[in-house]
């Protein structure tokens, strides 16, 4: 009798089966009790009965082999770069590429059929007016499509109308029979837990709906690409700085000089509004060269302005 122990272990999730919601983790067997299997021995066929086996194990093969894709994945990629800018437009996604039976989770929200869908689509538009943005879209699966995206909303209920912000991905999954997407799945960057219910999720919403206010100040504009529960990656729209270098982090006369600039110690003694924010960069290890800048306002013309010393 011969004995061979095998460990199981899921590295990658299969392709996507509708109704399926569980984010994959690499899982498997313990070491420590690996499955066994046991095979008797058996004496070889005889060669009449060869052939005959043969034909059963390449059968066996062909029923256990996954069938080849035969949906066109890369159009319905290019479909959705189209199709999801208008999501809360008044033009709305296409309906037609869902199924009726379309299943939608995200850490606080679920919904079955694509009416229910298009229905949670219509309430947040109602209370959040969200302005969506489509980073880019793949294919990552025979029968699946993930997204990247940046969703912000301002909840209107409220008197100071608080802007929330929401970074993350959606995994698509196509129904191989007709092509049209069953399941749509969305994974937020800001949360560890994105199982629905996550008590998570629901606590991220409520802290960004706190009352707060930001100084009166211009900065320059940026969008978000991805927010974290620790940090922002942030892409700025070009502005203009004023730089000078300083001897010491804090305490810096360079800052005072800067700061002067501004404050009508230039050519035409002309104050320039403040603007956040300030960036500080060590230039060596020790901290002792600094540079620091100012960002000076979008439609300031600095040609003429001139450093007096």
């Amino acid at each position: 009798m011969a004995t061979t122990h095998l460990t199981t272990q899921i590295l990658r999730q299969a392709p996507p089966v509708c109704g399926s919601f569980r984010r994959v983790t690499t899982t498997g067997l313990s070491s420590s009790s690996p499955l066994t299997i046991t095979f008797k021995t058996r004496k070889e066929p005889s060669p009449k009965n060869q052939k005959f086996k043969w034909a059963r194990k390449l059968s066996l093969v062909e029923e256990s082999s996954p069938p080849k894709p035969t949906v066109d994945v890369e159009g319905l990629a290019t479909f959705l770069y189209d199709d999801l800018p208008h999501l809360f437009d008044d033009q709305g996604i296409d309906r037609t590429a869902y199924d009726e039976q379309v299943k939608f989770r995200d850490p606080i929200t679920k919904h079955d059929t694509i009416s229910g869908y298009l229905f949670n689509i219509s309430l947040l538009k109602v209370l959040f007016r969200p302005l969506f943005q489509l980073h880019w879209v793949k294919q990552t699966g025979p029968y699946e499509i993930t997204t990247r995206w940046t969703m912000v909303m301002k909840f209107m209920p409220l008197p100071w109308k608080p802007e929330l912000v929401f970074t993350g991905t959606s995994v698509m999954g196509i129904n191989p029979n007709n092509g049209k997407f069953c399941s749509h799945v969305d994974f937020w960057d800001s949360i560890e837990n994105n199982e629905y219910f996550s008590l998570e999720g629901l606590w991220d919403v409520f802290r960004q709906l706190r009352v707060y206010k930001t100084p009166d100040l211009e900065t320059p504009r940026y969008q978000i690409l991805k927010r974290t529960a620790n940090y922002e990656v942030r892409k700025y729209e070009p502005f203009i700085v004023v730089e000078t270098i300083g001897e010491k982090l804090s305490g810096s006369n360079g800052f005072n000089a800067v700061a002067g600039y501004i404050f009508g110690k230039n050519s035409t003694t002309e104050k320039i509004p403040m603007t956040t924010p300030v960036f500080t960069h060590a230039l060596d290890p020790e901290l002792s060269d600094v540079s620091i800048q100012i960002v000076l306002p979008s439609e300031k013309d600095i040609s003429r302005l001139v450093l007096s010393v």
